[in-house]
């Protein structure tokens, strides 16, 4: 795989609640654009994706891969600013 398309799987389901969206966080900072991670969860993790909207909008992109009921899988990709689509939050100078 190439830079641009390769994925890192991060199975959260071990960990303690607490631990989870810190560590998924700092994995997703670590990532270039272009690249994912797959998230391996063992509730719909919706609420972090609103977590994610909050935080950095237009900085990611969110693909179910397994919806349920005992496994998540979801990828989430890094995104060039401005590359989602109507989320520009206009600090770029862009409209």
């Amino acid at each position: 795989m190439t830079p641009a398309t390769s994925q890192r799987q991060l199975d959260v389901r071990p960990l303690a609640p607490r631990e989870r969206h810190p560590l998924i966080f700092s994995t997703f900072g670590a990532l270039a654009v272009g690249q994912a991670m797959e998230l391996v969860n063992d509730h719909d993790p919706k609420p972090l994706y609103y977590q994610f909207q909050a935080e950095m909008p237009g900085a990611f992109s969110w693909d179910y891969l397994e919806e349920g009921p005992e496994t998540w899988r979801v990828a989430i990709t890094r995104l060039a600013p401005g590359q989602a689509k109507g989320t520009c939050c206009g600090s770029c100078g862009g409209s």
